[in-house]
């Protein structure tokens, strides 16, 4: 289905409003982490209804996927900025040398979440409880370190989560890793029963997550580019959620087939139910919003559970010149 030529360029007059005179469009390649879906929706809005065009960027998004690496890409010099999957990525930068920065967060939450039957626990901790929790070889050194520290989780609890909702399904004392719109959405589908969906950032677990990664090249020779970027993602961002984003959801359904307006509409919901986009200093400093106290915050923690070295120069793996100046919030309903 084309995207409605009026619905562009009524959205195009209005994003152009936020924003001085543009000058002559710059080619930028954002490559995403995944395949396109809600959680990418900002993004897709700001292209869409030309809030990017208006500051002068003509923005292409390069879709991840399992056998692509848009990160690499960025390191070749074919994609301009790329979608880190948290606060970790940068932190990894930093260790492994690369000349990588993250300059804004998108979700203020990471949106991974622990899974279970309706009714089995009602508090975080009481998960510590359950006889055993599915989770993946990737977060055992990172969320699952920290909620063996955290809330006394058990080493010997956990079971290996090789994606499939199946374990979990026959067990109902058992709990499951998952991303906040995904997983639940998918059982619920299968069993017809919504599961308890326990987000881990609220629990305590401190990263940002959908950040927004550069060239450190980038940062110092093309500062406006970034800053148009990161304020027309703001912008995008907020459009998405509170406006219209019927434009910004064919685009994501041309990139990826597979993806539904049921499975979009879950998303979105999920998104603004949990806060994933808009809480804490997201609701003050705009969408992207980062600051030096919660990277401190996280990385201490990741140090205490050992999946982070001590001494690291957390510092160095962000920066708050292109955040924090509450760009699109006029745009946010009160709430």
């Amino acid at each position: 289905m084309p995207i409605p030529t009026r619905l562009i360029l009524a959205s195009a007059i209005t994003a152009a409003a936020a924003f001085p005179a543009a000058a002559q469009n710059v080619a930028v390649t954002f490559g995403t982490n995944w395949v396109a879906q809600a959680e990418h929706g900002g993004y897709y809005q700001a292209v869409a209804d030309g809030t990017y065009a208006a500051c002068g960027l003509d923005v292409t998004i390069l879709p991840g996927g399992p056998q692509v690496n848009n990160r690499a890409l960025m390191l070749a010099g074919q994609v301009d900025f790329s979608m880190g999957g948290s606060t970790l990525d940068g932190f990894s930068a930093v260790a492994e040398g690369l000349p990588i920065i993250t300059v804004a967060a998108s979700f203020q939450k990471d949106p991974q979440v622990i899974v279970t039957w309706p009714g089995v626990a009602k508090t975080f901790a009481d998960l510590a409880k359950l006889d055993k929790v599915l989770i993946s070889d990737g977060g055992v050194l990172t969320f699952w370190a920290w909620m063996i520290q955290a809330y006394g989780f058990k080493p010997e609890q956990r079971e290996v989560y090789t994606f499939s909702a199946a374990p979990l399904i026959a067990n109902k004392t058992w709990g499951m890793q998952g991303y906040l719109s995904s997983e639940p959405y998918f059982f619920e589908k299968e069993t017809g029963t919504k599961p308890d969906a326990w987000l881990i950032a609220d629990a305590g677990y401190t990263a940002y997550s959908t950040t927004i990664e550069t060239l450190t090249d980038t940062v110092a020779n093309r500062p406006e580019v970034v800053q148009c970027f990161v304020d027309g993602s703001a912008i995008g961002w907020t459009n998405y959620l509170y406006g219209d984003n019927s434009a910004a959801n064919e685009m994501i359904k041309k990139d990826n087939p597979e993806m539904t307006d049921e499975a979009i509409a879950y998303g979105i919901a999920a998104m603004k139910e949990h806060g994933i986009v808009f809480s804490g200093d997201a609701l003050t400093m705009g969408a992207g919003a980062m600051t030096d106290a919660r990277v401190e915050d996280f990385y201490n923690k990741m140090v205490s559970v050992g999946a982070v070295q001590e001494g690291l120069d957390w510092k160095a793996s962000y920066t708050l010149q292109f955040v924090n100046k509450g760009v699109g919030l006029d745009r946010k309903p009160a709430e």
